[in-house]
């Protein structure tokens, strides 16, 4: 089984993913609260 999952929480991803860039990689998110976050983290970096 080889299911994507959201970066910021582990929910399974489906057709709607929303692809944020984190340390240089592309990740994706499955809704825009969990994509602010991964920019917010990025951010601190």
């Amino acid at each position: 089984m080889n299911e994507k999952t959201c970066a910021a929480c582990d929910y399974p991803l489906d057709g709607n993913a929303i692809e944020v860039t984190v340390g240089g990689h592309v990740v994706e998110a499955c809704c825009e609260e969990c994509a602010q976050k991964l920019r917010e983290a990025e951010a601190r970096r």
